[in-house]
């Protein structure tokens, strides 16, 4: 058996036009409209449904609750900045090879291009010369103890001889920081010290950080400048940053440390962060403050750049009337209502102004209180009933 149709009963006999003509009628006589009338004109015309139909309604009796508002926005997908890092180039020069490709995982300290990089010859040489140097001091401090011994050397030449095999030391220890931070691996600086490195040696950029190489910035034959180009961006994708923006109104709803749902396109699944930073600036542009949210990143979902929902789950509990989702219709003027039950059992509509979305409810900041009924599911068929 179907559902049958809302239908109105019959509307009262005067309509709005009917009572303004009365009261025009009463004033060109001379007489005062009647209170009745004027009050028929003027109060809004509730209207009722069979028993059979009201029992297809749920009717809500509001009463004032506490809650912890959900604050949604939107957001963009950015690397963590706190795990992710450009690769500058140590030393100038022409890349001569490309050793990784984008998506590879690498180590920290993992060779990602080699540079043919006359700063970097000039680092091996200053090395070897140094190391030379070290031998030649601790030789000659070596002879000078045994002169000094035999009484056959002052303790200033003995003084002197150990300064200098200290300077060497100092220099070559300066010389081989020099080379490491030039990308050379210890195996490489082992042999150039044992004098057992016949190959050319090339400068070599690694990697700072584990992590995924996201972008590659040079080419082979790109000439490059120490400390200035980038060569790659690693990053770990494990966690991402959402950079969301939050309005004045909403801003003491957000605290750091507090739960977020992050909700993409590509998935029907949350993806959990947490708020990490508020900002202490509003954007000039938009008006807004940044929130910054470090996010889990299971599967790699989270691309940077990516456009996200952001629902945030405040602390800061409230208290106030809630109404479902479903209750709220919109007028002509695209503005929210409500129908409530009046004092003679019938409908009538009730603006409202709207506050947070809470799920499947509406927080209800004004029109609306304690202990008025209000049509939840079933606003829609009364709605139709109304305008038939």
């Amino acid at each position: 058996m179907s559902t049958p149709l809302l239908i109105p009963v019959t509307r009262p006999a005067f309509s709005a036009c009917a009572c303004a003509v009365l009261i025009a009628f009463a004033a060109g006589c001379g007489g005062k409209p009647d209170a009745a009338v004027a009050a028929a004109a003027t109060k809004p015309t509730s209207f009722k449904v069979t028993d059979e139909q009201k029992t297809k309604l749920k009717i809500i009796t509001l009463a004032k609750e506490n809650f912890a508002p959900l604050l949604e926005v939107t957001g963009t997908v950015a690397f963590n900045g706190d795990k992710s890092t450009q690769v500058l180039s140590a030393v100038s020069g022409p890349v001569s090879r490309i050793l990784v490709t984008l998506g590879t995982e690498v180590t920290a300290g993992q060779a990602l291009a080699n540079v043919a990089s006359p700063d970097f010859a000039a680092a091996v040489a200053t090395y070897r010369k140094a190391e030379t140097a070290v031998h030649n001091a601790a030789r000659i401090l070596k002879l000078d103890e045994q002169l000094f011994k035999n009484d056959a050397l002052a303790r200033t030449d003995l003084d002197q001889a150990r300064s200098d095999n200290a300077s060497a030391e100092a220099d070559r220890e300066a010389a081989m920081l020099a080379m490491q931070s030039l990308g050379v691996d210890e195996a490489t600086i082992t042999s150039i010290r044992d004098g057992t490195r016949t190959t050319p040696v090339q400068g070599t950029i690694v990697a700072t950080i584990p992590g995924t190489v996201v972008e590659k910035l040079i080419n082979p034959g790109q000439f490059l400048t120490a400390g200035t180009t980038a060569a790659f961006t690693i990053a770990d994708l494990s966690s991402m940053w959402v950079m969301a923006s939050v309005y004045a109104a909403d801003i003491p709803l957000v605290t750091k440390g507090e739960s977020v749902d992050i909700m993409t396109d590509a998935s029907t699944k949350a993806v959990h962060g947490v708020v990490d930073y508020v900002a202490p600036i509003v954007d000039p542009g938009t008006k807004a403050t940044s929130v910054r949210i470090v996010a889990e990143n299971p599967g790699q979902l989270l691309k940077r750049d990516l456009f996200v929902r952001v629902v945030i789950h405040s602390r800061q509990e409230r208290s106030g009337l809630l109404v479902p989702v479903a209750a709220v219709l919109r007028d002509d003027d695209n503005l929210p209502f409500v129908f409530v039950v009046a004092a003679d059992g019938g409908f009538v509509r009730r603006r409202v102004n709207l506050g947070l979305r809470l799920a499947d409810r509406y927080e209800i900041l004004t029109g609306l209180a304690a202990g008025d009924k209000v049509v939840g599911d079933g606003a829609l068929f009364v709605q139709f009933a109304e305008n038939q």
